[in-house]
């Protein structure tokens, strides 16, 4: 999934938090890409909604003034955890600072942004749950296989 455009991305460092707020929210899909579920707090980050994407059943974050996006801190991120991450997010995703808050503390965080088209309607995270997860976590650890298979690392 990743782009020659992303090979001089520069990676957070890895105890910088990520605001995960789609997939990368449930310990599930966690555990098949990293191999654990590393801790996760609840946030919201205004000015931004998980928007439902055509023909996928994950979301994009994309501004909306008037809005706000539930999801997660993830932290304790290893470098090589935030490699695969990085690598699994689609090229329409941006990776970007964002500021949140967790709880009664506002904490800068990265979060991958979405820079394609968009539905009008909010992605749900129990629909998903309830109607992809399972299938999608078989998808993850698949995906992870291969990375591994084609790099020789986890």
């Amino acid at each position: 999934m990743t782009s020659d455009r992303r090979w001089g991305r520069r990676l957070p460092h890895a105890q910088d938090a990520l605001f995960v707020y789609g997939t990368l929210q449930f310990p599930k899909v966690l555990v098949e890409l990293l191999g654990r579920a590393p801790d996760l707090t609840p946030a919201v980050l205004p000015g931004r909604r998980a928007a439902a994407l055509p023909g996928r059943a994950y979301p994009g974050l994309v501004s909306a003034s008037s809005g706000s996006t539930a999801g997660f801190l993830l932290t304790g991120l290893t470098a090589g955890e935030w490699r695969v991450l990085d690598a699994f997010e689609d090229d329409e995703y941006d990776l970007i600072p964002v500021s949140v808050h967790a709880g009664d503390r506002e904490v800068y965080a990265w979060t991958y942004s979405w820079i394609a088209e968009v539905l009008p309607e909010d992605w749900s995270a129990v629909a998903f749950a309830a109607d992809h997860l399972p299938r999608y976590a078989e998808k993850c650890a698949a995906w992870r296989r291969d990375l591994v298979l084609l790099t020789g690392t986890l």
